[in-house]
């Protein structure tokens, strides 16, 4: 049987991993580079209106969507993969879900924006010196959510999200305690929002290559070694990306993202580190990337959901 990652199928792996390498999910450093954009813009300046495009995206009724105009900015903050606008005495809240982004323009289009088959989802107009953001969606597969509420602890994303891996609570200790009896797969514990927030697709990819771990390795059968390799290369993978985004432009963070990964959405090209080539695993929906020679003991893992080390 001819494993979809070898050399002779490459190609049609790289081109069902396309849409993701042109659009990288946002995951925690994105999301905190956003967050501290929009803090700085938009700290001390009220809303002046706040105009729904796409009404599936918006998830609650009430507080109502305008309960924003004419309240001023305190601050943007990030919980995982959530921002989090604090707006007068209410909160405004999005995720971006797969393809969400959000675009900052100095100046804003006079005429309100109407409903369409585009992929503006919210404009958010600013007071005095104006501007303001639109919130868009690319694709037909809609996963963006905007919530008003008056705790961030209201939307149930929030409320079930595990520890922030960049918080001064996230240990090798805390960390062991996380991993010990969980008899998943190293990757989906890592990818769990309920175990560790902001950690999606791609970082978890980043962070079990340069720990030089299988991803299909038991997180329960770590040895108190690897729980300190893991929990240096979590903090390690996920502050360098942070810092390389720090002060970006918006529109130069997706960009950024994509330069900076070894590994993932990288299938068949050489692994920066030792030159062999990047396989793939692909699942109904998503796929990962990791280095045979750095991870997996230069075993090509099965092209299966249940994979397992190819003997």
């Amino acid at each position: 049987m001819m494993l979809r990652g070898s050399p002779a199928t490459r190609s049609d792996a790289r081109r069902r991993l396309e849409p993701g390498r042109l659009a990288p999910m946002p995951e925690l450093p994105e999301v905190e580079a956003l967050a501290a954009f929009l803090d700085e813009r938009l700290s001390g300046h009220a809303v002046v209106a706040a105009t729904p495009v796409a009404i599936q995206a918006l998830k609650t009724y009430d507080p109502p969507l305008s309960a924003l105009v004419g309240a001023e900015v305190a601050g943007v903050r990030r919980h995982g993969k959530f921002l989090d606008f604090s707006v007068g005495d209410v909160h405004l809240v999005i995720h971006l879900a797969r393809a969400g982004w959000i675009r900052w323009r100095e100046e804003l289009p006079v005429e309100p924006p109407r409903p369409g088959k585009g992929p503006l989802a919210l404009r958010v107009r600013m007071g005095d010196p104006g501007g303001g953001f639109d919130v868009t969606e690319a694709g037909t597969k809609k996963g963006l959510a905007v919530y008003v509420v008056r705790d961030p602890a209201e939307v149930p994303g929030i409320a079930r999200l595990g520890i922030d891996p960049l918080s001064e609570d996230f240990t090798v200790e805390e960390l062991g305690r996380l991993l010990e009896g969980e008899r998943r797969q190293i990757k989906g514990v890592l990818r769990d929002q309920s175990v560790l927030a902001g950690i999606g697709n791609a970082y978890s990819d980043e962070i079990l290559h340069a720990a030089k771990m299988s991803p299909f390795k038991l997180a329960a059968k770590l040895t108190p070694t690897e729980v300190e390799e893991l929990h240096r290369d979590t903090i390690a993978t996920l502050t360098d990306a942070v810092e390389r985004s720090r002060g970006l432009p918006m529109k130069d963070l997706k960009s950024e993202k994509k330069s900076g990964l070894r590994v993932h959405g990288r299938t068949g090209e050489k692994c920066p580190v030792c030159g062999d080539t990047v396989r793939e695993v692909s699942f109904a929906d998503s796929s990962l990337q990791y280095c045979p020679t750095c991870q997996t003991g230069g075993k090509p893992l099965a092209d299966r959901r249940m994979s397992r080390l190819l003997k």
